[in-house]
């Protein structure tokens, strides 16, 4: 997780300065469904999307190395990406909306059920978390 998140938010904080060089690669903002109209809308990417994740995958590496960072880490990112996935389906609910189903959602409920797996499974086993 350290190694994801801590990839997407420089792609999300550099992509608009790395694009206009044109250089091929694919675009944050294609990826993720987004346009930007106005200069303020690439600071909300950079800060939403770029600082958020950034700080996400710096404090996963620390949780490598301290324990409760570890596990505060893992309760952390269980309950962000299941939120997102809530989030997703409850609006596909709505009528004339879009699915839930796609790449994004299968890597959240995945990161949800790795995460729940890893806080409940020392616990069933009788080891301290």
């Amino acid at each position: 997780m350290a190694f994801v998140y801590f990839l997407i938010g420089v792609w999300a904080i550099f992509d608009p300065l790395i694009g206009a060089l044109e250089l091929g690669y694919p675009s944050f903002l294609n990826a993720v469904g987004l346009s930007v109209t106005s200069p303020l809308g690439y600071s909300e990417i950079a800060g939403i999307y770029g600082g958020l994740n950034l700080c996400i995958g710096l404090m996963c590496l620390v949780g490598i190395f301290k324990k409760n960072i570890g596990i505060f880490s893992i309760k952390f990112i269980t309950f962000l990406v299941g939120s997102i996935a809530f989030g997703r389906v409850i609006f596909s609910l709505l009528p004339t909306t879009p699915g839930f189903y796609n790449s994004y959602f299968i890597f959240e409920i995945s990161a949800f059920i790795i995460g729940i797996i890893l806080l409940y499974l020392p616990k069933k086993l009788g080891q301290p978390t």
